[in-house]
């Protein structure tokens, strides 16, 4: 089975899992590691291709286990979700049966492999026959977009926000921008309509192979249906799933492990709602919520309006208990200076949390402005594309 792991990850988490999981054979670009990680062969990817540059094809059950894919959700405790290709299949198909993809097409492999947004685009690209741009790190990502045929791209909104607000012409030629992994607000929806980039917004997860509905880029804040081989339903408000994409499992000491009720289906965890045509919107997740004075909140909602402030490049809000209120908001925020380095000095950091707070109240409710502000705590490393919530919010805590 793959096994992609983030280089971001340190050389004992490495063995940990290396050991955890049985892993045999590694490769890494990075020589500098093989000292410091234990494991018992070590791949040389062009010792491979020079031995066998033609290798015959070899019949596989796509119905077995292929990969995983470490998913950690907010916890910072990662669980090992595998994938059959049949899973991966059914994704793929599904994706291209809202946004087309052609053996004339390249999509950028913009998203992590050891993120199932990036393993997705392997998939779809290999179904189509389309071509996979890596990702060049020498250059930004707005360079990349300007300087390649590049037809589609993956981005989370954090990214789709840095272009366009450095260079937003790079991506006025790609055919498909998809939106996912975060909540996407009006004003990002506004530039991308302004430009008319053909853009698209997807609810899903690592379980479910990647995309579970998709729409094109709303202001009515829905992500549209569910794509064929997958199906949804909500019970309390709660979104359930189920299809042809569900992962086989958790791959745990004792075996794997499929958390699904009686007929199949898989609780996500997030809240959300159909609107009158069926369209799934999204609200949060159901263990981020707290109560303010009777009032729920959700994390998410108050995050995505603060990351529209130039001054944001990350934004978590937590619950601080509260004698009076039960509990009362506080923001974790990752402040930047206009060129989008790290902001240094009390003066601008207090300015920008004033300014926040009148955002929350222009944007959402006075209640549901944050109490009290925290800077990002730099110690705290990400192994992927989204920040370990409880990891972060444990480290602003610790007195």
């Amino acid at each position: 089975m793959f096994l992609p792991l983030s280089p971001r990850l340190s050389n004992p988490q490495i063995n940990q899992l290396i050991d955890t999981y049985q892993v045999s054979w590694l490769w890494t670009d990075s020589p500098g590691r093989l000292t410091d990680i234990a494991v018992t062969h070590y791949v040389n990817v062009s010792l491979c291709i020079q031995a066998n540059p033609s290798p015959a094809p070899v019949k596989i059950s796509p119905h077995i286990a292929s990969n995983i894919i470490l998913t950690s959700g907010s916890s910072g405790t990662p669980k090992a979700a595998m994938h059959c290709l049949f899973n991966h299949l059914a994704s793929a198909q599904g994706s291209a049966s809202f946004i087309p993809l052609t053996a004339d097409d390249a999509w950028l492999l913009s998203l992590p492999l050891f993120h199932i947004g990036g393993l997705a685009i392997l998939h779809r690209c290999t179904l189509a026959a389309a071509r996979i741009v890596l990702r060049n790190t020498a250059i930004s990502l707005a360079e990349q977009l300007q300087q390649s045929t590049i037809s589609h791209v993956s981005l989370v909104p954090t990214q789709a926000l840095q272009i366009l607000t450095q260079q937003p012409c790079a991506l006025t030629q790609v055919k498909a921008l998809l939106l996912g992994g975060g909540m996407i607000e009006p004003p990002l929806i506004d530039s991308l309509n302004a430009l008319n980039i053909n853009a698209y917004t997807s609810y899903g997860m690592t379980e479910m192979s990647s995309q579970i509905t998709t729409a094109k880029a709303n202001l009515a804040g829905h992500h549209g249906r569910p794509l064929p081989a997958r199906q949804i339903k909500l019970v309390d408000g709660i979104i359930w799933v189920k299809g042809e994409c569900l992962f086989l499992g958790y791959l745990t000491p004792k075996g794997v492990s499929l958390p699904v009720d009686e007929q199949g289906w898989f609780c996500t965890q997030d809240k959300g709602q159909l609107n009158d045509k069926g369209q799934l919107m999204i609200s949060g997740r159901v263990d981020n919520m707290f109560i303010c004075g009777g009032e729920n909140v959700h994390p998410e909602q108050l995050e995505a309006v603060l990351m529209t402030h130039p001054n944001v490049a990350q934004a978590i809000v937590f619950a601080m208990p509260d004698s009076i209120f039960g509990h009362l908001p506080a923001a974790i925020i990752d402040y930047v200076d206009n060129n989008g380095d790290e902001l240094v000095g009390s003066a601008g950091i207090n300015l920008i949390n004033v300014q926040l707070s009148e955002l929350i109240e222009q944007k959402l409710a006075r209640f549901m402005r944050p109490r009290q502000y925290f800077s990002w705590p730099k110690q705290v490393v990400s192994s992927g594309i989204k920040a370990p919530r409880k990891l972060i919010i444990a480290a602003v805590q610790q007195p």
